[in-house]
C-alpha cells in the first residue's frame, strides 16, 4: 500500500544574523512543523546565517561538532521528526556546502553540494561523490543543494532510487538582479547586451517549472525551500566580474575602478512549496519572510522507476558556461581561506 507522509517547507528571510538568532528563528518554525503532524521539515539553504558574499563567510563555517549541527540533532529529537537544512561545514582542509538530514535518534545523512552558484565558489568547494540516498524509515530520500537542481544529471543519478526529493535552496533572482553603482546609477541583466541576456534566459523557470517537470519525471514527492527578503552584496573579484558583465555596454566601463563599490540587489525565489509525485504543487508558503507550508502526500509501494524522456531544462549552454567560468576565476579567493 502506498505509504503517506507529512511534509514541511520551511522559508527564511535570508538576512545575514547571528547564528544564535537564525537557529531561535527555525526552531519556532520547526515546532510549528511539528505542531502540524510533520514527520520531515526542511530548512533552506544556509539557514543558519544567512546569505551574502563576504569574508565573513569563512568564519561562519562550523564543524560537525559545532552549534547548528547539535542543534539540529536536539530539535529532531525534541520535536520527533526529520530535520534538513544546509550550512558551511568546515573540515580541516576544506569548507563544503552540506545538507544535513537528521533522524529523530541523531543519525545523520549528508549530501554535499555538487555545483557551487557562480560566485559561491569563493567560499566553499564542490564535492562530486556518487549518488546514495538516505535510507530511512519513511522511505528512500535524495537531497539536492539550490543550483544543483539546474543540472539534469544529478536528477538521473536518483532515478529509480528514491521515494522522496529534499532540496534546500536559496537563490537570489539573478535574472533580476539590479547592479547599483557608486553614483546611483544601476542596470540590471537585460540591459547588458545579448551575451548575457542569453546567459539568464528561462532562469525563472529553474525552480519552479523545470524542478516540478524533474521531480515527476522520478515520480517522486519533492519538496523546495527557499530565502525570502532582499539579497544586497558586494562581489568576491569585482573587477574581474564587472569587466565581463559590462563587457557589451563601453558607456559603463567607468565604473571597472569602482567595482569594489557595485553593490547587487534582488529578490529571492518565492519557490518554497511540497509537490506530489506528478509535479503538482500541494503547498507553499505565502510570506515573503519567515514562514511555512505543510501538506500530506503519499510515497508509492515500490521506489518509482521514470518511464519517459527526463525533460531538459531550458537554459542556455551558456549559463552553465558562465556557472563554469566564475566557479574557474574564485578557485583562487578560495585557496587564500585555504592558505591562512
Amino acid at each position: 500500500m502506498p505509504r503517506r507522509v507529512s511534509l514541511a517547507a520551511i522559508r527564511m528571510d535570508a538576512a545575514p544574523a547571528p547564528t544564535e538568532s537564525r537557529l531561535e528563528r527555525a526552531e519556532k518554525r520547526v515546532a510549528q512543523a511539528a505542531a502540524q503532524g510533520a514527520q520531515i521539515a526542511v530548512l533552506p539553504e544556509v539557514f543558519n546565517t544567512g546569505y551574502e558574499y563576504h569574508d565573513r563567510n569563512y568564519s561562519l563555517a562550523e564543524p560537525m561538532d559545532g552549534p547548528t549541527v547539535s542543534w539540529l540533532k536536539s530539535a529532531a529529537r525534541k520535536y520527533n521528526l526529520y530535520l534538513a537544512g544546509s550550512l558551511l561545514l568546515r573540515e580541516p582542509a576544506a569548507i563544503y556546502n552540506a545538507m544535513l538530514l537528521v533522524a529523530p535518534d541523531g543519525k545523520t545523512w549528508r549530501y554535499d553540494k555538487t555545483y557551487p552558484w557562480c560566485w559561491e565558489r569563493a567560499y566553499f568547494r564542490p564535492r562530486k561523490h556518487p549518488i546514495a540516498p538516505a535510507e530511512t524509515e519513511l522511505g528512500k530520500i535524495g537531497m539536492l543543494v539550490c543550483w544543483d537542481a539546474a543540472h539534469p544529471s544529478l536528477w538521473a543519478a536518483y532515478a529509480g532510487k528514491v521515494d522522496l526529493m529534499l532540496v534546500s535552496s536559496c537563490p537570489p533572482l539573478a535574472h533580476q538582479m539590479t547592479f547599483r553603482f557608486p553614483d546611483g546609477n544601476s542596470v540590471q541583466p537585460a540591459d547588458l547586451g545579448p551575451v548575457i541576456h542569453a546567459i539568464y534566459r528561462n532562469g525563472g523557470k529553474v525552480f519552479n517549472g523545470f524542478f516540478l517537470e524533474q521531480s515527476a519525471w522520478l515520480g517522486v514527492p519533492a519538496v523546495n525551500t527557499t530565502g525570502a527578503g532582499q539579497f544586497r552584496s558586494l562581489w568576491p573579484r569585482p573587477r574581474l566580474t564587472f569587466s565581463v558583465l559590462l563587457a557589451a555596454r563601453p558607456d559603463l566601463w567607468k565604473y571597472i575602478p569602482q567595482a569594489e563599490q557595485i553593490t547587487g540587489e534582488a529578490g529571492y525565489f518565492d519557490e518554497t512549496f511540497i509537490a506530489g509525485a506528478d509535479g503538482q504543487v500541494l503547498a507553499r508558503t505565502t510570506s515573503d519572510g519567515d514562514d511555512l507550508a505543510v501538506a500530506e502526500t503519499e510515497l508509492a509501494e515500490h521506489t518509482p522507476i521514470p518511464r519517459s524522456t527526463q525533460p531538459r531544462p531550458g537554459l542556455s549552454p551558456l549559463a552553465y558556461w558562465a556557472d563554469w567560468f566564475t566557479n574557474a576565476a574564485l578557485v583562487s579567493e578560495y585557496r587564500k581561506w585555504q592558505n591562512q
